[in-house]
């Protein structure tokens, strides 16, 4: 059995660690697209909308529709992938080490 010593040591270096994982994250950019990379949306690790692509041959009248639906789809596939990000850093961060349940960042 770990002494108390050895628990507080390993908690101080996972709170280090999760602290640079928050730094790393919010430095992070994440790309999302729909349409087959016609429309691109690109948001920050705090979730922020930074930049919005969108390829000429949408920009039309008619287009006007798709166009919204993509931008949504592109945004969404952006925060999921921001999601997962984070995911793989906890987990970088824990070095394994299994968390309360509902514990999170």
């Amino acid at each position: 059995m770990k002494g108390i010593g050895e628990i507080m040591q390993q908690m101080q270096e996972i709170q280090s660690r999760m602290q640079q994982m928050q730094r790393e994250l919010e430095e992070a950019k994440i790309t999302g697209e729909a349409g087959g990379g016609m429309v691109r949306v690109t948001i920050t690790g705090k979730g922020e909308m930074t930049h919005v692509e969108i390829d000429e041959s949408l920009l039309k009248p008619e287009e006007k529709e798709i166009v919204e639906d993509l931008v949504v789809a592109a945004a969404n596939q952006a925060r999921e992938r921001m999601e997962e990000l984070m995911q793989e850093k906890m987990k970088e961060a824990t070095g394994g080490l299994p968390l309360p349940p509902g514990f999170s960042m």
